[in-house]
């Protein structure tokens, strides 16, 4: 008997809840389909896995159970070491040196190019890929409009070693391992790399509180909503990392 596979399979999960079999279908199905490959000696498939829920569900926690999670473009692969001058900050902020500056943007230059390589082995002739990540709008990246939430966060850590509940070592030695470029640093990793042509290259702005209303930046619904919402967004990248450095 011949049984000819699909060139790809799409599955979908619209109920997939946060919790641990939350992947646990999905594994099942790749499980199954990759084990009648190998019976009938077919090339696997690709398969995309769709996950669907209500907006209030954690999809925080989904994510992290997925290995490649901190592979995303705009995290950096590992977390830089030699940033000894860039004490009290844990990314880059007004009173960093160019020296960290520079340390990030090289891990990311290398980072990314390494990322477009393999991709591009993937992609067949005359494909395309579409990528959305974090990044600035702004040449400097110590501007306020890029990372003014991580010297509040950096400034909170401060005030906790000053009540002893943190070792200030600790603090001089976590930094947050990504980079968030702006439109010719990603312009420039692209022509260089030399994998892709781009042809679209596009800023927009996002709100950190959804709630509010992105066309007018001067103006809030409800400040302690607002506040505890952009607190949460940062918590659910921040805390994990912390917990890692220590």
């Amino acid at each position: 008997m011949t049984i000819c596979f699909p060139a790809s399979f799409k599955v979908a999960d619209l109920g997939c809840s946060s919790g641990p079999n939350t992947l646990l279908v999905i594994s099942e199905i790749l499980d199954k389909i990759h084990a009648m490959c190998q019976q009938f000696k077919q090339k696997s498939p690709e398969i995309q896995a769709f996950l669907n829920d209500l907006p209030e569900n954690d999809f925080n926690s989904v994510f992290k159970s997925l290995p490649a999670f901190n592979q995303s473009v705009h995290w950096l692969s590992k977390v830089l070491e030699n940033l000894g001058s860039n004490k009290k900050n844990i990314y880059i902020a007004k009173s960093s040196p160019p020296s960290a500056y520079k340390a990030y943007l090289e891990q990311f230059q290398r980072d990314f190019s390494s990322f477009l390589s393999l991709r591009s082995e993937e992609i067949i002739v005359g494909g395309r890929m579409f990528l959305t990540f974090v990044g600035r709008n702004i040449p400097d990246p110590s501007s306020k409009d890029c990372c003014y939430l991580w010297e509040l966060l950096a400034k909170s850590f401060l005030e906790l070693v000053d009540e002893g509940l943190v070792e200030a070592a600790k603090v001089d030695s976590f930094d947050i391992p990504c980079y968030h470029p702006c439109e010719e640093e990603v312009r420039d990793i692209v022509e260089k790399e030399g994998s892709f042509n781009l042809n679209k290259l596009e800023i927009f702005e996002v709100n950190w509180d959804p709630s509010d209303d992105p066309s007018n930046k001067e103006f809030v619904f409800n400040k302690y909503r607002s506040g505890k919402n952009v607190a949460n967004c940062v918590r659910a990248v921040g805390l994990s990392f912390w917990e890692e450095h220590n």
